[in-house]
């Protein structure tokens, strides 16, 4: 029986200490202020997420239709089958992506100012 009542509070301690984790997770995460587009690994573009915009992504055939509308991204349309990229949803905290891998296309939250100098290049 004791046995029993040492588990019930590790699982409790356990529960609690991932509530702290999550609450303290999204109590300091930062919204973003750009997204930074790459197709096939190579640099398409930055977009303000402060101006609403539609923009078109072409990688030869492909087609991935990026929208930024009230701070946030998510992709409205794309030509691949699977559909993932459209069904990820909006973005609009530092970190965050969209991922459509048939287009070979990566859409990151950048939050904060534009950085010129990232912390690979010094």
């Amino acid at each position: 029986m004791k046995k029993h009542r040492n588990d019930l509070f590790l699982i409790a301690g356990l529960m609690l200490s991932s509530l702290i984790i999550l609450l303290v997770t999204f109590h300091v995460r930062e919204s973003g202020a750009y997204v930074k587009v790459t197709v096939d690994g190579t640099f398409y573009g930055e977009y303000p997420l402060s101006q609403d915009a539609e923009i078109p992504i072409r990688n030869g055939q492909n087609y991935n239709l990026l929208v930024i509308q009230d701070e946030s991204a998510y992709i409205k349309e794309a030509s691949c089958k699977n559909q993932l990229c459209v069904h990820q949803g909006k973005i609009r905290y530092d970190g965050q992506s969209i991922i459509c891998l048939p287009n070979k296309v990566v859409i990151s939250v950048i939050g904060g100012e534009k950085q010129k100098v990232d912390a690979v290049s010094g």
